[in-house]
């Protein structure tokens, strides 16, 4: 395999001036990609109620959930497959095409009538939409992730792969601020008509806006000609054979961090208006406040990584949500108000940023560079789409399978502890050279 890629570590040493257009146009870039693909969790009752209308309001609410999370179906197709791609065409090719894969499952929901005039199609394309979605994002995290990663130097690349948890939190917010503002600008009505579909036209600005911005990256993965066109082993096959045990310890070391982000961020709002009785404003501000955490906060735990490392904070970060979680979901069912749901979500919202910067990071340090974004991909697709897309599912069928509105919290304190696990078998690159010889041992 080295001798396939003699150039790849022949890289230029990024200077500032790069480090800061490639945060700029990552972070640009992967917070689009996040706004068109979760403004959908947030859009669930009314996409229920336009495109699931046979059901009762549970089965509605549950039917769109599950098409949310059937979006992350794809996902550990699309890490497998444009992971692949990135490894051997490059990190910038793989973004662009993630950036037109997601534009075109924006337009088709935006476009798809609804039940009502064309019947049970309707429903079929917009699960078609969320695979397409699904199997963009699955890519994207690992390309771009991996190319912050490897613009970085040994002592801040903490903070360059926070950027990728800054973006998303920068696509939740504006997801959250853009259909929070319609809901309260627009009438029932009219939201239910037209207003639904404005966030995902706009999503569909993402491929003129994303292609310029992207032309301004620089590569860092530099190919020679002869490696090019030359055959190779196959990436997955060198990661699952190689990697194995990473693999399977990084996906557990997942389960708490992505169950809870995707509750925290995408769930809580619907379980604040459908269980809590508050306005769906209220309900989407408090998103756009996790949204606003993340971003802002991001930065500065990734740097904090860089000098106390990713276990550390990965550890005491999920044992305090652990304990943090019941007394919050309790809090909010005691003293369900606006105040009081705005505060969990920010004590929460601390926690999962804290835990998930470092964990974000770790992933792309483990696996050397000729499957870098393979690794990534595969890991980081796999632990979502089994445990983060259906996380509002289970949480929606356990609320109503044993009547309480505690459920959510209990569930997601059992995969923050099951997560301790994984983490337990990880290593910790914190400020090596991971592209040193020997810093990848097969495991």
């Amino acid at each position: 395999m080295s001798a396939l890629f003699p150039a790849n570590s022949a890289i230029p040493a990024a200077t500032s001036a790069s480090r800061r257009r490639t945060i700029v146009a990552t972070t640009i870039g992967n917070g689009l990609e996040f706004f068109d693909f979760t403004v959908y969790g947030f859009l669930a009752l009314v996409i229920g109620k336009l495109f699931f209308p046979t059901f009762d309001s549970y089965g509605q609410l549950l039917l769109t959930v599950a098409s949310f999370g059937v979006g992350f179906i794809m996902r550990p197709l699309g890490g497998i497959v444009i992971g692949a791609y990135a490894d051997r065409a490059g990190r910038k090719k793989a973004m662009t095409l993630t950036i037109f894969l997601m534009a075109l499952g924006c337009a088709l929901i935006a476009f798809t009538p609804t039940y009502a005039a064309i019947g049970v199609a309707a429903p079929i394309v917009i699960v078609l939409a969320r695979l397409i979605q699904g199997f963009s994002a699955g890519g994207e995290v690992g390309a771009s992730t991996t190319l912050l990663v490897e613009h970085a130097t040994p002592a801040n690349r903490g903070y360059m792969a926070s950027w990728q948890f800054a973006s998303q939190g920068l696509g939740v917010m504006l997801g959250a601020v853009v259909v929070g503002g319609l809901s309260f600008s627009l009438t029932p009505e009219a939201m239910q008509s037209w207003g639904w579909r404005v966030p995902f036209v706009l999503g569909m600005l993402i491929a003129p806006v994303g292609m310029y911005i992207r032309r301004h990256l620089e590569e860092s993965l530099h190919i020679s000609p002869e490696a090019a066109v030359a055959p190779r082993e196959s990436s997955l096959k060198i990661v699952c054979t190689r990697h194995g045990r990473t693999v399977l310890a990084a996906i557990l070391s997942l389960v708490g961090g992505t169950t809870a982000a995707y509750v925290v961020t995408f769930y809580m709002p619907t379980y604040a208006v459908r269980e809590l009785g508050l306005t769906p404003s209220v309900a989407l501000f408090g998103a756009a406040l996790t949204g606003l955490i993340s971003f802002a906060l991001a930065p500065l735990v990734g740097r904090l990584s860089d000098v106390v490392g990713r276990k550390p904070l990965i550890l005491w970060s999920r044992m305090a949500l652990a304990v943090l979680i019941y007394p919050g979901f309790l809090w909010l069912n005691a003293s369900p108000t606006p105040a009081v749901l705005f505060i969990v979500l920010g004590v929460l919202s601390v926690g999962l940023v804290v835990q998930t910067v470092p964990g974000i990071t770790m992933l792309p340090e483990m696996f050397p560079k000729a499957v870098r974004a393979s690794g990534m991909s595969l890991v980081y697709s796999v632990g979502v789409a089994l445990f983060g897309g259906f996380a509002p599912f289970i949480s929606t069928w356990l609320l109503n399978a044993t009547g309480s509105k505690l459920a959510p919290a209990w569930y997601l304190v059992a995969m923050t502890v099951v997560s301790l696990l994984g983490l337990v078998w990880l290593r910790d690159h914190t400020g090596r050279d991971i592209d040193a010889a020997g810093a990848h041992a097969a495991a």
